[in-house]
């Protein structure tokens, strides 16, 4: 069986997803699992796709990056998919890992891969040194946790969450997260 798993790093990648799920459906799997999350945050479905992968089956992405953060967690996704006897398979790349060429390209190419983001992180860093450096540097925008206070206040006035993200110019969900951290505990 083929089980598929796709994955996009935020709620804005809806159309990146979509792609994902086409692709993985088109090559003939049957289950696909996915979720919207980054890839250091928890990963349930890709856990979901693994545990349900029995003997036999082949788990397929359309990424190297969709599946795995870092050659380390590559390694430790095929180790796991090896002792179950599930085999990996990478679109784009046209990997199999049920070959010995498939897992030698693999091991090559999650290495270039993580090289690759090591470089871009480092070039990143180089840069925000220099903005620094030239006064330059903005850093991140402001959370809407600095309007904690307009939130408290428009809420205990009767506003509607809705009314008051419109008001400040914030999401809904960030009201949400601003009155739940700032509720009286329940006592039982």
């Amino acid at each position: 069986m083929l089980i598929g798993y796709a994955r996009t790093s935020t709620l804005e990648q809806i159309a990146g997803l979509e792609a994902q799920r086409e692709s993985l459906r088109a090559i003939g799997c049957e289950k696909v699992w996915e979720e919207r999350t980054s890839s250091v945050g928890v990963r349930e479905s890709l856990r979901g796709a693994m545990d349900y992968a029995r003997e036999g089956d082949v788990l397929v992405v359309t990424k190297l990056d969709r599946l795995a953060r870092s050659v380390r967690h590559l390694g430790e996704i095929v180790e796991e998919l090896e002792a179950k006897k599930v085999g990996l398979r990478i679109l784009d790349l046209g990997l199999d890992t049920n070959t010995a060429t498939g897992k030698l390209m693999l091991n090559v190419l999650g290495s270039v891969a993580q090289f690759e983001r090591e470089m871009m992180l480092e070039r990143q860093r180089e840069g925000i040194a220099k903005a620094k450096r030239e006064g330059r540097y903005k850093g991140r925008r402001p959370t809407a946790q600095g309007k904690a206070p307009e939130v408290l206040e428009l809420a205990s006035g009767g506003l509607s969450k809705r009314e008051v993200a419109r008001q400040l110019g914030i999401s809904e969900r960030s009201v949400y997260r601003i009155l739940s951290a700032h509720s009286e505990p329940k006592v039982a």
